[in-house]
Order: structure tokens, then sequence, then C-alpha cells
């Protein structure tokens, strides 16, 4: 590759195209080419990254105002600087020219002195206009990564809050449905394996709950070591809460036994209030506390390898929907003796 610029000489008698690429060259620019019409400008504007055009305005077949209409309407040209070097004087040739799009208009018999002036001042422009649209390239790049990494910690309704308003207020919300989904025997594999495959095979893992998740309409929250925790119904209206996340478990089970290594799962599933908002200010985290969230979290510690697990009063919520197994009652921290329900099919 070369920084150099390539300027392309259109101008359909011989003599004058051998004149100006020969002073061209003798200035030191040293990449020129040639069109001896204006549809063959076209087609070399086409298939080369051209930085300067000089055109010739009265030609056969397209003649240079064409030209000019042509690369203003092409959104890959129409930035490209153009220099009209023309025997025609007539004052409306120049106005016409300039209005189509011309930086600049030199005539027959051109003058050397000048001529570098205004290629020089062309590819000038040129530079500062690639520079800035480098620049503003790299600022939308630097603002989707953002993006991206925000709505790696913040749900997608939560993100938008935050843009649109610069926070995101606290809010108690009553009928939220909370997800976690512990992996079965991480902390062994962790010790028999090195770090890079652990972080590998867990990275996998989450991938697909946060592929499944989305399919049920969950909301992300947090992975805390091997647990993965979702909600259903905080930031985004879902019609069953409780059903959804139920579903969503059920895949994660089925998806995880599929992994290399195939994984055991255990989710516990609970519904109720829950107030959720935005912790710190530097790593700052969307959060949920209440009561349900640490109910949710210690069915999952008791359930089975492989289950779905809820309460007997979430499952309330489903049982017209889906088909159980009490386990009787379980003692969670906490809680006492609670009714717990395997959902063997939602």
């Amino acid at each position: 590759m070369t920084d150099a610029p390539l300027i392309l000489v259109v101008d359909d008698i011989e003599d004058n195209r051998y004149a100006l690429t020969r002073r061209l060259k003798r200035e030191g620019y040293e990449r020129v080419i040639e069109a001896t019409n204006g549809r063959e400008a076209l087609d070399k504007l086409e298939s080369e990254d051209v930085d300067l055009v000089l055109l010739d305005i009265m030609m056969p077949e397209i003649d240079g105002f064409e030209v000019l209409r042509r690369m203003r309407a092409d959104t890959r040209l129409r930035h490209v600087g153009v220099i009209i070097i023309s025997a025609s004087e007539e004052l409306e040739s120049i106005v016409k020219a300039v209005e189509l799009g011309a930086e600049d208009y030199i005539p027959k018999p051109f003058n050397p002195t000048l001529l570098k002036a205004r290629i020089d001042a062309s590819l000038s422009r040129k530079r500062l206009r690639d520079h800035e649209a480098a620049h503003t390239r790299r600022i939308e790049e630097e603002r989707r990564r953002a993006d991206r990494f925000l709505r790696a910690i913040l749900p997608d309704e939560a993100v938008r809050e935050l843009k649109a308003t610069d926070k995101v207020r606290p809010r108690r919300f009553t009928d939220v449905a909370i997800l976690f989904c512990d992996v079965v025997g991480f902390t062994p594999y962790c010790e028999d394996n090195s770090p890079e495959v652990v972080v590998e095979a867990l990275g996998r893992l989450v991938d697909r709950f946060e592929e499944i998740a989305q399919k049920h309409s969950l909301e992300k929250l947090e992975t805390v070591g091997d647990a993965f925790i979702a909600t259903a119904g905080l930031l985004r209206v879902v019609d069953s809460p409780v059903l959804a996340c139920v579903q969503a478990g059920h895949d994660m089970v089925a998806a995880s036994a599929e992994l290399d290594p195939p994984w055991q799962v255990r989710v516990g599933i609970h519904q109720g209030p829950v107030v959720a908002g935005i912790m710190g200010n530097q790593r700052f985290q969307y959060d949920l506390w209440g009561d349900a969230v640490n109910t949710a979290a210690r069915i999952a510690s008791v359930c089975q390898p492989g289950a779905v697990t809820v309460a007997s009063d979430t499952w309330l919520q489903i049982r017209d929907e889906c088909r159980g197994r009490s386990r009787g009652p379980v003692t969670l921290k906490g809680k006492g003796d609670v009714e717990l329900i395997e959902v063997v099919s939602a």
C-alpha cells in the first residue's frame, strides 16, 4: 500500500492528457491514470480509489457536467475532489461546474504553478475529510463497543432509560419471577482443569444460557461464579413470568447436557416483589433485593440436578399449564420447611 494520492486525468484529446500527465509526474505526483471520455472516467472511478479528478468538460458520449452529476449522486464518490480543466472560458460553464460540485476551475492552457497550487489545496482538503471520516468511524465504533459492554451489565430497558435520562430510577416491582441456574460439580471441575479451559467451558455455557433467556423474553441479570441469574417481568412485559422462567429452565437443563463437557444444572425459580436499581458509580450493576431473590437462590441450592423446581405458592401460577411432582417439605435456610415442586413438563 502507498499513501501517495491517485489522480485521474480525463480528457478526450491525447495530447492534452499527455501534457497534463507529464506535468503531474514532474511535480512529484507519480500515481496518475487516464480516461479518454466520461464513460471511461466513471468506470475508473468505480474500480479505483481515486483521490482527485482533473476533468475536461467538452467530451463525446458523456461530458464533464454529467460525470460531475453522477459523482455527486454516488455516496462513495461524492467527496472525491474535482478540478475542471477546460478550454471553455464562458462564465456560465464555470458557474455550472461549481454548482455541480467542482472544487476549482482552471482554463486551458493551464499555468503549471497555479495547477500545482490548486491540486495541493484539493488533496489537503481530501486528507482532512478522510481524517474526519476516520475519526467519526472510530467514535462510532467506540460507541458501539460501549453499548455492548453496557448491555452486558444492564438489561436492555435499563440501558435505554440510562441513555435517555442519564440515570436509572430505583423501583419496586410487585410480581417478578427470578431464575437461578447453578452448575453441579463446578468447583471440582475448576480444581481439575486449567483456568483457560474452565473459562472457555463456562463461557460456552453462559452464551447458550443468554440465547435461551432471550428466546423466552427473560432479562439476564448477572452471573455469579457458576450461577446464572435472570428475571421475567422485571423491565419487560411477559404474559406469564413464572411459566417463561420454567420453560427457559428446562431448555437450560437440556442445553447443558449437550455441551462439551456436558453439565448438570439445578434451576430454582420463585416469584414475588423485588426492589431493583443500579449500585456503584464506577463498576455499576443492576441488582435486585427482596425475599423472592433469596428464596429462588435457596431453592436452586437444594433442588435435584437436572430439575426445575419452584415453591408451592409459585406453583399455583403455572399449575394449569404444567405437570409437577412434589418433593414434600424441604428445609430452606431462613424460611423453614417449604413444599417444593419439581416441574416435570411445561
